[in-house]
This record gives C-alpha cells, sequence and structure tokens, in this order.
C-alpha cells in the first residue's frame, strides 16, 4: 500500500498533484479513515493509461558492452546532435542534462544509456564510472554544446561571466581531465564576439584582478588557449546547417579540437544554394513536411484572433510588409517606426526555400514561424522533421516544453556531418571541399582569420589600457 506521499515522490510530483488526480478519479484509490492509500497496481495503471514519463535519476551505463569507438555527450537536450553522431557512425553512451524534460526525453527513447546531471556535481573519474568505461580505457570523443543563453547576441552578453557562461569553463576543463582524442564544442554565433578580459601573458583570474576590460571574442580566445595548453590543435567555423543537408537556415559554430599536431578539416558540404560548387539544391521545408504522413495528428499552439485576421491577409512567403500600409500601422502598432527590417514580424513560411532558424516558440511576434497556407503556427511534427528527429522520437512534457527541446537541437545532419568528419580524420581521408566554398553568409569566421582579427581588437584594447 502507498500513501499519498509515497506516490508523488515516486512520480516526481506535488503531493497536491496526487490529490487532484484522486479528486478527478485519474488514478484509483481508497479512503481509509482521513487518508488515501493506493495500490501499486493503480499507479502503474495511471502511468500506462495516461502515457506518463517519469523524470529518470542519475544512472549508470546499462550496456554489458562497449563499442569500438566510445563518445561522451553533454548538454544533451532532446538528443538532436547525438542522432546525428549516430547516423554517421558514433553513437555516445552517456549523456549529460538537468533539464527536467529533456532528461525524460532521453530515458523514454534511450532507455540504455548512462544519465547523469548537473556537470559542475561530477567529476571526470565519476563521469567516466557512469559510462562503465575501465580504467586506462581512452575516451575517442566528447561532444557538447554548453547553454547558447551566455554567448547569444540576443542575451545579456555577460558571457562567461554569467553562470550558464561558468558551466561552459567546467565543460571544457573536464575535456581537459578525461583527455578525449576529438572534442566537439557547438554553439550560436554569438560565441565569435562574446566578450570577456584576455591577455596572452596573464591567466583568466589575473586579467579580472588587473581590472582587464573585456574585449569581444575574449571568451573564445579564453576557451582556445585553454584546449592548447592541454595539447589539443582546434579548428572551427561557422555552419550553415543547409549546407549539409538540413531544410533550415541555421548558424551554429562547431569547434573541433584534436589531441594532437594535425588539425581536424572544415566539415565536408553535401548541398548548396549556389550552382557553381555542383552540389544539389538546398534542401527546402517542402522537402521536410513532405515526410510527414498524409493523416499525422499535428499538436501546435494557436495565434490569438487579433493576430491571425493579419495572417488570413498574407499569402505563402509573405510578412508584414505585404500588408496593405494601414494594416502594417495596425498590426506593428509602434514597432512600425521603429528600424529595422522586422523580417520574423507575420511571417508566412515559403515552401519552396528552407525553413528560418526554428525557435523555441513558433509564435512569438518578432519570431512567428506561421505554416505556409494554414492560419496556425508550424506544428512539433513538423519541427520534428525541419530539425531532421525521426518520426517516432517521443518528445517529453507539454507542447511548449516540446517545442522548446526541438528548437534547442542541433540539427540532425549537422551531426552527422560531423561524426562523419572525425571518421574521416581517424582514417586518414581527406574530403575534398569546394574551392571557395562559404559555409555561412559571414566572412573571417574559421579559426585563422578569426583570430587573426580577434587579436588585432586585442592589441587595441590592451594600448588604450596603458594610455589610461
Amino acid at each position: 500500500m502507498l500513501t499519498v506521499s509515497d506516490v508523488a515522490k515516486q512520480l516526481k510530483v506535488t503531493a497536491q498533484y496526487i490529490r487532484t488526480l484522486l479528486r478527478k478519479g485519474d488514478l484509483q484509490a481508497e479512503m481509509v479513515g482521513k487518508q488515501w492509500i493506493i495500490q501499486p497496481e493503480a499507479v502503474e495503471k495511471y502511468i500506462k493509461d495516461f502515457n506518463v514519463v517519469v523524470e529518470p535519476d542519475d544512472r549508470p551505463n546499462k550496456s554489458s558492452q562497449l563499442p569500438e569507438i566510445i563518445a561522451l555527450s553533454f548538454f544533451s537536450g532532446a538528443m538532436g546532435l547525438d542522432i546525428g553522431l549516430r547516423k554517421g557512425g558514433i553513437e555516445p553512451i552517456l549523456a549529460c542534462e538537468v533539464d527536467k524534460y529533456c532528461r525524460m526525453t532521453i530515458a523514454a527513447n534511450n532507455p540504455d544509456i548512462a544519465l547523469i546531471g548537473d556537470i559542475n556535481k561530477y567529476s571526470a573519474d565519476k563521469i567516466l564510472e557512469f559510462a562503465g568505461v575501465p580504467k586506462g580505457r581512452k575516451i575517442d570523443v566528447i561532444v557538447g554544446g554548453p547553454p547558447c543563453q551566455a554567448f547569444s547576441s540576443a542575451g545579456s552578453r555577460r558571457g562567461l561571466d554569467d553562470d550558464r557562461g561558468n558551466v561552459f569553463l567546467t565543460f571544457v576543463d573536464r575535456i581537459v581531465e578525461i583527455q578525449p582524442t576529438y572534442a566537439v564544442i557547438e554553439n550560436v554565433r554569438g560565441l565569435l564576439s562574446s566578450p570577456y578580459p584576455y591577455s596572452d601573458d596573464l591567466t583568466f583570474e589575473e586579467c579580472v584582478k588587473a581590472g582587464i576590460e573585456p574585449i569581444k571574442g575574449g571568451a573564445l580566445l579564453h576557451i582556445l588557449r585553454r584546449l592548447r595548453e592541454a595539447g589539443y590543435t582546434v579548428s572551427f567555423e561557422l555552419y550553415n546547417a543547409a549546407n549539409f543537408g538540413a531544410p533550415q537556415i541555421r548558424e551554429r559554430v562547431v569547434i573541433i579540437a584534436y589531441k594532437g599536431s594535425e588539425k581536424v578539416g572544415y566539415l565536408t558540404p553535401t548541398h548548396s544554394d549556389n550552382e557553381a560548387y555542383g552540389l544539389p539544391k538546398w534542401n527546402t521545408l517542402r522537402t521536410a513536411l513532405n515526410q510527414l504522413p498524409a493523416d499525422i495528428e499535428h499538436h501546435h499552439v494557436d495565434f490569438p484572433e487579433q493576430r491571425l485576421k493579419f495572417y488570413r491577409m498574407l499569402t505563402e512567403g509573405q510578412y508584414w510588409r505585404n500588408l496593405p500600409l494601414e494594416a502594417q500601422k495596425e498590426a506593428m502598432g509602434k514597432s512600425f517606426y521603429l528600424g529595422g527590417g522586422k523580417t520574423g514580424f507575420f511571417r508566412r513560411l515559403a515552401f519552396d526555400k528552407p525553413s528560418p532558424t526554428l525557435v523555441t516558440h513558433p509564435a512569438m511576434p518578432a519570431t512567428d514561424l506561421c505554416h505556409p497556407i494554414e492560419d496556425r503556427p508550424l506544428s512539433v511534427e513538423e519541427y520534428k522533421v525541419i530539425q531532421g528527429f525521426p518520426l517516432d522520437w517521443k518528445i517529453c512534457g507539454s507542447i511548449v516544453e516540446q517545442y522548446k527541446q526541438i528548437g534547442n537541437a542541433v540539427p540532425i545532419k549537422l551531426g552527422e556531418a560531423i561524426a562523419k568528419k572525425i571518421l574521416d580524420h581517424m582514417n586518414g581521408k581527406k574530403a575534398e571541399i569546394p574551392a571557395g566554398f562559404k559555409f555561412s553568409r559571414y566572412i573571417n569566421t574559421d579559426e585563422v582569420s578569426w583570430e587573426r582579427e580577434a587579436r588585432k581588437g586585442i592589441i587595441h584594447e590592451v594600448e588604450q589600457l596603458s594610455i589610461i
């Protein structure tokens, strides 16, 4: 027999929530005196009937056999990067994630994988123990996308001073301690310009103590120095996921560190928007949505009626500037008179172009993702195929949580390209990249040209400091 408190602890919810289930009759129980008494079978029936997924505890690797390539995944989220790696030939045996709903997603889809939480609470030795890696066995690959918010150009730009930035540093520390052959760090474009105090002659702590002002790119310079001091050569570039087959314009920095003297080359593109490179054209939104069965049930949030009236005036590929002038003013309000293109407002997507970057909520005013012809935002199911998730991949939590997990994920095709590049490097293969290929719409985003430009900034800032 179980009490309300017992069941609440088992399901990891509040006792009040359990009492609500009892009053509604969703969970069967018997009142004895003034206390509910619940049979274990009733709890099992509730879990089955309502498809309940309970947040899993941290747990060790359940598989008795280690793969040939041992990989560990951090900040795993809904496992977009992990799925891509697996498709490319590398399957992580450990996931690290703190978000409750992401942990549920990981457990629901990969019941054997080792699962740990806050990276700050795990030493290198403890991580390897959970992964089931015997002492002396080399780790081949560590991958992770530390929280984007600390470096996002849309955020506060506090960089490594932000708690999430400190988690980034902890991740780098674990890489240095575990010493994998390859380490992959994925992040937003803002990482390239995230400000932080930096000097070649001073440690991070000494920079702060000396009062050196933050410089653009200082965060990444600090990370690069930490990796290089540990014996890694580092390459990176800003990649548009559309160039690797994703039906989405999504730009992400991918850093690949190698424990050795030979840099890992840049990812090999499979698609292009420029016919001169001799590659297939970018996949489009239509390409993605055609993967959905015609009778699939779509789950989505809705636009409020006061915004829907403007969407009904727009056709595929249009946005607020395609409205009549008076409707533009009414729809945009004060924003109408502000500068900038504001292309995310009242935006209907186009079937024959890649999707814009999927955000964590498709119905926010500045980043609308409206279906090309239907009067609704993109659905969770459409989000999944745009990012490349298998249709049977279970995303746990409310619909808002599902959008968030999928929107934060690494496109599967980009993860697959990363795995293939690492395996090519392992096997001594060098894939040809079309001459002059543009990986993104920005310049000076590879490690050589970026560092050259960043160091110009360092010299300028140091000179300023000495004058003061």
